[in-house]
């Protein structure tokens, strides 16, 4: 924390502009040594910046300041907009490494500085990683959602609830006697447990759609070997994904294709076809296709004319598969317009399709937008978007349960099950003993970020 660090945080070069960020107590020294004066903080300043032991020039560029702590880091912070030419970043660069106590900032260092500094808590860290690698229209506004702050003001507001409760409890065991203090407190403190307990609970089940969002959705194809799940595949994807021939029996690893659904986020799987088999390397694929299947949202089974159905206990899907994930009957090769079949419900049962004509996949693309809104449509409310999160939710969770629920135990032991659902939800921010998770957080975050 105490050097000074720099990176390119525009993205590769070449390119039109390129933004050298620096960060750190000697900042302004940098800036005054290379421009000849440090500008107004948040008034950019044409400058010629050249080299300190040379003078020669190095470049004509913007300089903007931020200083501590109004500052993104948090800290003194400087951003040179020069012209985006390799050797005009590099021989910058080269140049900043020259300074004493100043080097190359490690990957997310920069967002890490503005959460050791409380410009950011944990979860708007989160969030603007998730901003970063957001695909789709709905995963931008998750991803800012939470980095404004919606999710941590959420946890933060319920763990000033439960400090205030172990408050008024301490307050009963402290002062009894005063007649300032109603004798009631701890019976209305257990009530309003109670009622916490509910708003975690139903903010828990409903969150499914916030972790489905930032994930995307996963579709599995699924069939016989040649029941055109390949083919399907390279449709959707529009581009030749996987290798499609007249031999069964050719795919035999999991392929992934990225889509955005009406602004969801999809990952269409191709597996290995099903079948009984004594080939070590089509045995694997099989079973990958299974393991994925189990994991999925939709299976997709794709039959051809005369094909195998899902629910044959001959050839289809395991059992466990039919118990736990919607399946939709595919039927390929189909270059009719066939309406799909549906259930007294409306919910889809069968859908025809082609990968011959470029309208054979329309339909499947509509009902497969529809599923992905109707499973991942969040709308405006702050959900938990990590395994992390949920963790943490359910450690708090068990803390209320078991003050609420344990009338029968001293009111001592209650108080502490209290404070330590209280620090349940100070871990998902950051405010509670969180250092040995800060390495994993920050390892994904690009260098500059």
């Amino acid at each position: 924390m105490t050097d000074t660090i720099y990176a390119l945080s525009s993205g590769a070069v070449p390119s039109g502009v390129a933004i050298i960020r620096v960060s750190g107590q000697r900042t302004f020294d940098i800036v005054e040594t290379l421009a000849g004066r440090v500008p107004e903080p948040r008034r950019a300043m044409l400058a010629k910046l050249r080299h300190p032991r040379t003078g020669d020039l190095l470049d004509e560029a913007l300089v903007l300041c931020f200083r501590a702590p109004k500052s993104f880091t948090g800290e003194d912070v400087a951003e040179f907009h020069c012209h985006g030419g390799r050797a005009v970043v590099s021989g910058l660069l080269a140049v900043l490494a020259d300074f004493d106590q100043c080097r190359p900032a490690e990957a997310g260092e920069f967002t890490r500085r503005a959460f050791e500094h409380g410009r950011m808590d944990l979860t708007e860290v989160e969030g603007l990683a998730d901003l970063i690698a957001s695909e789709t229209e709905s995963q931008r506004k998750q991803a800012l959602r939470q980095m404004g702050g919606a999710l941590g003001d959420l946890y933060d507001g319920w763990r000033k609830r439960l400090i205030h409760m172990r408050a008024m409890i301490e307050a009963d065991f402290d002062f009894a006697d005063e007649e300032d203090v109603p004798g009631s407190v701890a019976q209305e403190v257990w009530i309003e447990a109670g009622t916490l307990h509910e708003e975690i609970a139903d903010h828990l089940d409903r969150s499914t759609s916030g972790e489905r969002l930032r994930s995307g959705l996963q579709v599995v194809l699924m069939g016989a070997p040649n029941a055109g799940k390949s083919s399907l595949l390279n449709a959707i994807a529009g581009r030749d994904v996987a290798i499609v021939t007249e031999e069964a029996g050719t795919t035999r690893d999991v392929i992934e294709v990225h889509l955005d659904l009406g602004g969801y986020p999809v990952t269409l799987v191709d597996t290995a076809g099903l079948r009984q088999t004594e080939a070590v390397v089509e045995r694997e694929g099989i079973r990958r296709a299974e393991e994925r299947g189990r994991q999925s949202d939709l299976i997709l089974w794709l039959v051809e004319p005369g094909g195998v159905d899902w629910d044959d206990p001959e050839g289809g899907l395991p059992a466990d598969l039919r118990a736990h994930v919607p399946v939709w009957t595919v039927r390929t090769k189909n270059d009719l317009e066939t309406p799909p079949k549906q259930d007294s419900s409306g919910t889809i049962k069968e859908i025809p399709c082609s990968s011959k004509i470029p309208e054979g996949v329309t339909g499947l693309f509509g009902h497969l937008s529809r599923f992905a809104e109707e499973t991942i449509s969040v709308g405006e409310a702050p959900l938990a978007t990590r395994a992390r999160h949920r963790h943490y939710l359910r450690d708090c969770l068990s803390g209320l349960r078991t003050a609420v629920e344990a009338a029968h135990l001293p009111t001592e032991l209650r108080a502490e099950d209290l404070r330590r659902a209280a620090d349940a939800l100070g871990r998902i921010t950051g405010r509670i003993d969180v250092e040995d998770l800060l390495d994993v957080i920050f390892r994904d975050f690009c260098i500059g970020k």
